[in-house]
């Protein structure tokens, strides 16, 4: 029987291709970044629930965003990205940090702080509309491992320490991890850590134990604004689509959705988000592709190279003898 074509690469469900009959429908995570407020109750619960160990108070000198990447001890990360935001229209991602928003005519861009007067006595925007506005603005984002349809680290996991669950989701099993480190350069997200005290792969689990008991994801649970929606993929995607529509209705045109297109280079995620600016801005690869999938057609190559190799070593022989 040949393989699925699509293993590597392409649309498909995850869950029955792993083996499972009778899959329950894939689950996932929509997270829609336009109602984030940056409670981090995600963070918190996640290592609550979780058992992640603390990771310690590292003020890093970027807003208020002091865990600053996904990490082994960090499966939940809320981005603060500040931005100047020009009057008339959303920033571009050149546009971020640095550049002061009234820059005076004897003080060049970015040299330094400036005065961005006295407190209003009403909300932004309120006396000069929304296109008027040209304070700064925080796109703030609750990153997460991706649970790839087509995951990497799955592929180059020498000890099945990586597994797919029956809800499409992709689970690290800690006790069987030898360290190896594959799956951390597999990750086309950057995603999987290793713990400095073991060595071993962490990241988000979806809450595995909480899905099979029927329950929500912590971090999705503790979200007070529901930024973070947890359910069917399918219902996600539709829900996600109408939100798009609605925002771009309400003069928000830079609204995008990422990972949730079945034919991008890893098949869709399980864990998709509604974005205000591109990728690159929020620290996402724009195009991400699975690392895995020209491995095919590279072993096939290199199986040529070596009949070739060792055709041209007997004829030299076989001319040397002669």
């Amino acid at each position: 029987m040949l393989p699925d074509p699509n293993s590597l690469y392409g649309p498909l469900d995850p869950a029955p291709e792993a083996g499972y009959e009778d899959a329950p429908p894939r689950m996932g995570f929509f997270t829609d970044t336009s109602v984030c407020i940056g409670c981090k109750a995600c963070e918190v619960a996640c290592k609550e629930w979780n058992g992640v160990p603390e990771s310690g108070l590292d003020l890093l000198g970027m807003s208020y965003d002091n865990t600053g990447a996904l990490t082994a001890n960090s499966w939940r990360h809320v981005a603060f990205i500040e931005q100047p935001r020009p009057a008339g229209h959303g920033a571009s991602p050149s546009d971020v940090l640095g550049a002061p928003v009234d820059a005076g005519p004897d003080q060049p861009v970015g040299s330094g702080p400036q005065f961005l007067g006295m407190p209003g006595a009403q909300p932004p925007g309120r006396g000069s509309g929304a296109e008027g506005r040209t304070d700064f603005r925080w796109l703030m984002m609750s990153d997460v491992c991706k649970h790839c349809t087509h995951a990497a680290c799955l592929d180059v996991c020498p000890t099945g320490s990586l597994f797919r669950t029956e809800f499409g989701t992709v689970v690290v099993q800690e006790d069987i991890c030898n360290g190896c480190g594959y799956c951390i350069s597999a990750c086309p997200y950057g995603v999987i850590d290793q713990r400095k005290d073991d060595g071993r792969a962490w990241k988000c689990t979806l809450c595995y134990d909480r899905l099979g008991a029927g329950m929500t994801p912590a971090c999705a649970q503790a979200c007070p604004t529901e930024s973070i929606q947890y359910g069917p993929l399918d219902e996600l995607r539709e829900r996600a689509a109408a939100r798009v529509e609605t925002l771009h209705d309400r003069g928000v045109p830079e609204a995008r959705l990422y990972g949730h297109d079945p034919n991008d280079g890893v098949g869709g995620d399980g864990a998709f988000f509604l974005l205000l600016d591109e990728p690159e801005v929020y620290g996402l690869p724009p195009d991400p592709v699975v690392t895995t999938r020209d491995l095919p057609k590279m072993w096939k190559r290199a199986g040529l190279a070596a009949l070739a190799m060792a055709a041209a070593t007997v004829a030299a022989f076989v001319g040397g003898s002669s």
